[in-house]
């Protein structure tokens, strides 16, 4: 272990799998400065990876050997459950566990199983790309990215969470220039369904629907920039999507299930000349937020007093205030750096 860390340093890190998010991620924390060593399954990709200067291992015991003091999981969804059971054995006690994972509940309980549950925090950055593996990772894409970061609910936490927590929100607030939103896991599964998840199946539908269609060939050569943007995710591997969705489906089904019944409330209305006003404007005060949200002034900033250590009222805390739309923004000397929402 790299011993003690202040509030800008994150030690070393371990970075398990390098597809599009981890493998940005280590190109990230490499050109920041940051001791990383990293590892994939693929041989071809740690040689990719080493081409570019990374510093990979040959397999998770070289990546633990390194005596990283955070280990990032960037493994598919699928092979999480394996990946944290092969890792726990070969881990320093005092390593902290997270992961980038678009689901957090499953991979808690993956953590759990494994017997890291008492030092898994979760993590998932909010930035992607359609593309995947190495070859399209990008220091720029994680860069500045909002994060979830999840701890357990409330009364379910380990006694080291808090100091976890804190190695975790140091990483993503200040070698990767993020900010981070405190949720529990199923927050932020809820919210994921409703501005990841379901956005994919739609998009996938639409793509279905062309692709069925006596007209497809026109339909294609005709699409502009309402297909190409409503169906971009849609061309990410499927088999990435589909494990997404199926992880997350206590969420994403009455999600889907609402979509639906909005869907024939207007297809009723198209079949008998009814009026569509309340459906093309129930969101317009989202409409104008969003369309203005780049003019708009940034929320004030508040620094909440840490005292000797991290506590799990101080977590409790901002679980409070990022589920209200508050974002952490740094860890100081004594205290957490929090954005009110705008």
């Amino acid at each position: 272990m790299s011993g003690a860390q202040g509030p800008g340093t994150v030690g070393t890190v371990g970075v398990v799998g390098l597809g599009l998010v981890g493998g940005s991620l280590a190109r990230l924390l490499a050109a920041r400065g940051v001791d990383v060593v990293a590892t994939d399954t693929d041989a071809g990709t740690r040689a990719d990876a080493r081409a570019v200067g990374l510093r990979v291992a040959d397999d998770l015991a070289g990546v633990c050997a390194a005596g990283p003091d955070v280990v990032v999981l960037a493994v598919p969804l699928r092979v999480v459950r394996a990946t944290a059971a092969e890792l726990a054995p070969l881990l320093d006690r005092d390593a902290t566990v997270t992961d980038v994972g678009s689901v957090k509940g499953p991979v808690r309980a993956a953590a759990a199983a494994a017997g890291l549950g008492d030092r898994y925090v979760g993590a998932h950055p909010m930035a992607g790309t359609e593309h995947s593996g190495f070859a399209a990772s990008d220091a720029a894409l994680l860069d500045g990215a909002p994060w979830a970061v999840t701890v357990a609910e409330p009364g379910a936490a380990a006694p080291g969470e808090p100091r976890r927590l804190a190695q975790v929100l140091r990483l993503v607030t200040g070698p990767l220039a993020g900010t981070a939103a405190v949720v529990t896991d199923d927050r932020h599964d809820e919210a994921a369904a409703l501005v990841s998840h379901v956005p994919h199946v739609l998009a996938t539908q639409l793509l279905n629907a062309a692709a069925g269609a006596p007209v497809r060939d026109l339909a294609l050569g005709l699409s502009a920039g309402s297909f190409r943007d409503g169906t971009r995710v849609a061309l990410t591997d499927p088999a990435r999507t589909e494990a997404m969705v199926t992880e997350n489906a206590a969420w994403v089904a009455p999600v889907l299930r609402k979509a639906v019944r909005d869907l024939e409330v207007v297809i009723g209305a198209l079949e008998t000349n009814g009026s569509l006003h309340h459906f093309f404007h129930a969101a317009d005060d989202v409409r104008e937020l969003r369309a203005g949200g780049r003019a708009r002034p940034t929320g004030s900033e508040e620094s909440l007093p840490v005292g000797d250590s991290w506590t799990s009222g101080l977590v409790d805390d901002l679980v409070a205030r990022c589920t209200a739309g508050a974002v952490v923004v740094g860890v100081d000397v004594g205290a957490v750096r929090v954005r009110a929402p705008r």
